[in-house]
């Protein structure tokens, strides 16, 4: 065991040339300095502080392999509907960056620190960059909605709302865009929402009014690249070697019956002219994705160094496992 510290709970990063270690807790992202030949670490330093506390602690970090004294740090939001959170200075629901080569003393203020790398993001635990270190962003999105349109509420919640792909874009400059939370949402099964007609990936809000509306929504929120089933619970995503495909853990649902997710996904990209990574299917699209393997809540996923083998880590409390996977040659 390299580190003994009850705090840490999910982020962990190591850069690109193995010599320095990032893991974080609810509130404090630390980092140590690591010797790969003897697999020892240096004295832990805190680099990111005042991170808050809620019902999303998980807080990840992942250094921009291009840039690796960039590391990306998101906090979710402190509940299903944390109203607050949609001023960008909480320091919640966003993703921001922080350069690690010019840390404070005792650490950033998670707050005031760092730039923003988008906000209004319900909780972005999956973060993960393109070759071009570009960054992307799996959502979790809410529970236990229901649609209230002239006072007659339906119950939307079993297919709705959408969990998201997001792009975020360069690390290296700030992205001040707001993605919709806790005001806008996706649209995954139109068919729930009998007051309108909707197609997936259509954004929409739970109680249209005269001060904001479903049409508002696409004017002033960054819709999802992409969409998944409502409660899959996306917890880790990483692109293959060349980006032909990003895969996603999703660890499951505990809102919804029949339950759904547990499996890990893989959702086809394609490079466009201009040089970008995009996926293949379009923004309405319930097909953008398939599946590669059942398991129960799986959690974190690595490519070896090879770029051969996907390593997937399964946090069920019964029995926690690692599968090794590779594709057929």
């Amino acid at each position: 065991m390299l580190v003994t510290n009850r705090a840490l709970n999910h982020g962990l990063s190591l850069t690109p040339d193995g010599t320095t270690l990032y893991a974080s807790g609810e509130t404090t992202g630390y980092s140590w300095s690591y010797d790969p030949a003897t697999r020892k670490l240096g004295a832990s330093k805190v680099v990111v502080k005042n991170m808050g506390s809620g019902v999303h602690s998980t807080r990840t970090m992942v250094v921009v392999p291009g840039h690796p004294n960039l590391v990306i740090v998101t906090v979710g939001s402190n509940n299903n509907w944390d109203y607050q959170a949609g001023d960008a200075a909480t320091g919640r629901a966003c993703a921001k960056v922080f350069d690690m080569s010019k840390v404070p003393d005792g650490g950033y203020d998670y707050k005031s620190g760092g730039w923003q790398l988008g906000h209004g993001l319900r909780n972005e635990v999956a973060i993960t960059l393109d070759p071009n270190n570009m960054a992307w962003g799996v959502e979790n999105s809410g529970d236990d909605f229901r649609r209230t349109v002239n006072g007659a509420s339906t119950d939307i919640h079993i297919d709705n709302p959408a969990e998201e792909l997001n792009y975020l874009g360069d690390p290296t400059k700030p992205n001040n865009n707001w993605y919709g939370y806790p005001t806008c949402f996706t649209v995954w099964s139109p068919s729930l929402i009998r007051d309108k007609t909707f197609q997936t990936g259509d954004q929409f809000v739970v109680t249209p009014n005269s001060s904001f509306s479903d049409a508002n929504c696409a004017t002033k929120a960054i819709p999802p690249r992409l969409s998944f089933p409502a409660h899959v619970a996306p917890i880790t995503a990483a692109f293959d070697a060349d980006a032909k495909n990003m895969y996603i853990t999703f660890h499951g649902s505990w809102d919804r019956q029949p339950a759904i997710g547990y499996k890990v996904v893989e959702v086809p990209f394609t490079q466009t002219a201009e040089g970008q990574y995009d996926p293949v299917a379009k923004s309405d699209s319930q097909t953008g994705f398939t599946d590669v393997i059942a398991a129960s809540n799986p959690g974190g996923l690595q490519w070896d160094p090879a770029g051969t083998r996907l390593f997937v880590s399964s946090d069920n409390s019964a029995e926690g496992e690692i599968f090794v996977l590779s594709k057929k040659t």
